[in-house]
């Protein structure tokens, strides 16, 4: 039994508990950033279903038990309010984009772009990518695209993943101030540029109601331990920006989302301010 917030009890989950342990342990939590290696093509030998046997350190891609991405089904969620709000402490900061073989990657370094808080443990920001289609899907459905903001702990060797999910719509502003550097970075392979300042904060990453659960990188080594952040409102993208993402690295698959792993009985955590009805999340 453990006391929330407000020094009332409640019942420590599953996933709380499967953080603790992990917290207990080091984990390398690094995703591979020469994408080369590997690829989304079904039956190339190098897709989603072949990348534990690629290498050694890859194994938790077959064997793992916390995989990401998952499908955030309703009838498995469970609605936790002391979880509270995210604490968000963004500001702006020197930043580089790079083309990393299947997907363009902002990165700012860890710690100069500020930080989010998670359980009274801080992880600072490190960089963001986007996956198209979406990776994670809600009931079933699979969205236009997905932003993962990656941000890492260094001292317990740890990850934290805001994801935010979009339709196709109207542009997306922060997408919009990055198109010129990754037009630049279209024709390069593997080159790393500094763009200048830019602002984390201009993300638009959505309303307070989010899914929690424990997953792992969606990409090589799919290193598990992670905490992820699935933002419930959705964001809107234009056709045009998904496709500028797609072309700029000149990938021969239509996409760069790993399939959807077996849930494997993990909870899957909601949280949403408690004066609304939770039935209609």
């Amino acid at each position: 039994m453990m006391k929330n917030f407000m020094g009332k009890p409640i019942l420590v989950s599953t996933f709380l508990l499967v953080v603790l342990i992990l917290n207990s342990r080091p984990i390398t939590s690094q995703e591979v950033e020469d994408q080369r290696e590997f690829d989304y093509l079904r039956g190339s030998g190098k897709g989603p279903e072949n990348w534990g046997d690629l290498h050694e350190e890859w194994a938790a891609c077959k064997n793992g038990t916390l995989q990401s991405p998952i499908d955030l089904l309703h009838e498995r969620v469970e609605v936790v309010p002391e979880l509270g709000k995210i604490k968000k402490s963004y500001k702006p900061a020197n930043a580089t984009i790079k083309n990393r073989g299947h997907d363009i990657t902002l990165h700012w370094g860890i710690g100069s772009a500020g930080s989010i808080q998670i359980n009274g443990t801080e992880y600072a920001l490190d960089q963001c990518h986007w996956h198209s289609p979406s990776e994670h899907t809600i009931n079933g459905k699979r969205f236009a695209l997905e932003l993962h903001m990656i941000h890492r702990n260094l001292e317990l060797n740890k990850t934290a993943v805001i994801g935010v999910l979009f339709n196709i719509g109207g542009h997306d502003s922060f997408l919009s101030e990055l198109k010129k550097d990754i037009w630049n970075i279209a024709d390069t392979d593997g080159a790393e540029v500094n763009i200048g300042v830019v602002d984390p904060r201009h993300i638009k990453i959505g309303g307070r109601k989010y899914y929690r659960y424990l997953g792992s990188l969606t990409t090589p080594p799919c290193t598990e331990g992670v905490i992820w952040t699935i933002n419930k409102r959705l964001r809107t993208v234009s056709k045009e920006q998904v496709m500028l993402l797609r072309r700029a690295v000149h990938d021969d698959s239509e996409n760069n989302a790993r399939p959807v792993q077996p849930l494997n009985d993990r909870d899957i955590l909601f949280y949403g301010p408690k004066h609304r009805h939770y039935q209609h999340y």
